[in-house]
């Protein structure tokens, strides 16, 4: 396993893979891996001949106020871990190397970014599509993979993909759970000891919106209330949003007709975390 700087060095690398005729995974991170990152490797390894490991804190995606500087880093942490679980190659660029003096041409999308995390964070998704859209062109997978816990960056991808007629199969890997339930996220490190138990109510209104789903419930506004409910009894607790929406638009919907997904996001302290469940999966 390896660790490369500059476009240049990763499609070398590739070019001798392909010249061997093997085939080639790519997961995408922003980096300070944890297990859940490790799931995506593990199908990665499993499913293709070798991966690649993008580790690179994309400056594109954040907005002015959120976290970009304080967004955790270690890189030989990750590389422990990479090598680890099967990876052969980390790309972990500058972002001088990704965005070049001048670089002024973007990927975005409509409608699927208009909901959910697109409403909070406006600049978010088109600087996920330019990044993700550049891995792709500079990797040229087989396949690629992302954590569906962020769901509607998957569904971003997915539509992406699919609009522009890239040849990359796009996989979806189930969340990764601390055992107290707890969604894995590199953002759980700025949680205080209270934070950290507070938290907890963001894994808790989603077991209890699927277990409602699994009961029969299909009124939307019966299931959301009740995991509204439960959040804003935690003091340290903050809605940013708990919607249904379908799973093909992201649109919000009133009951239960369609496959749907469940997402929430909640500030504990000043953190931002984010939670979810697909009706189908219940």
């Amino acid at each position: 396993m390896k660790i490369v700087k500059t476009i240049a060095e990763v499609r070398a690398q590739v070019k001798e893979w392909r010249a061997q005729g093997l085939t080639v995974g790519l997961v995408p991170t922003m980096g300070y891996l944890h297990e859940g990152h490790a799931s995506l490797i593990d199908a990665s390894h499993r499913d293709n001949d070798r991966t690649v490991v993008s580790d690179f804190v994309n400056p594109m995606q954040f907005g002015p106020t959120e976290d970009l500087e304080s967004y955790p880093r270690d890189i030989d942490h990750d590389a422990a871990l990479v090598e680890a679980h099967g990876g052969d190659l980390i790309f972990n660029p500058e972002p001088s190397e990704m965005y070049h003096e001048g670089f002024s041409s973007f990927v975005d999308m409509t409608v699927l970014t208009q909901e959910l995390c697109g409403l909070s964070r406006p600049v978010h998704f088109r600087g996920v599509c330019t990044v993700v859209s550049k891995l792709f062109n500079i990797v040229k997978p087989d396949r690629a993979y992302f954590g569906k816990k962020d769901a509607q960056q998957l569904a971003v991808i997915r539509h992406m993909v699919d609009d522009l007629n890239m040849d990359i199969e796009i996989i979806g890997c189930p969340i990764v759970r601390e055992s107290d339930g707890l969604a894995k996220s590199s953002r759980n490190t700025y949680l205080n000891e209270a934070e950290r138990k507070a938290a907890l109510v963001l894994s808790q209104a989603v077991f209890l919106g699927a277990n409602m789903v699994r009961n029969g419930e299909k009124d939307c506004s019966v299931i959301l209330d009740a995991m509204k409910a439960h959040i804003s009894a935690e003091p340290l607790a903050k809605i940013d949003y708990v919607k249904m929406v379908d799973c093909a638009t992201m649109q919000q919907i009133p009951e239960l007709d369609r496959p749907a997904l469940c997402a929430i996001a909640v500030y504990i302290g000043k953190t931002r975390l984010i939670d979810n469940f697909f009706t189908e999966d219940v």
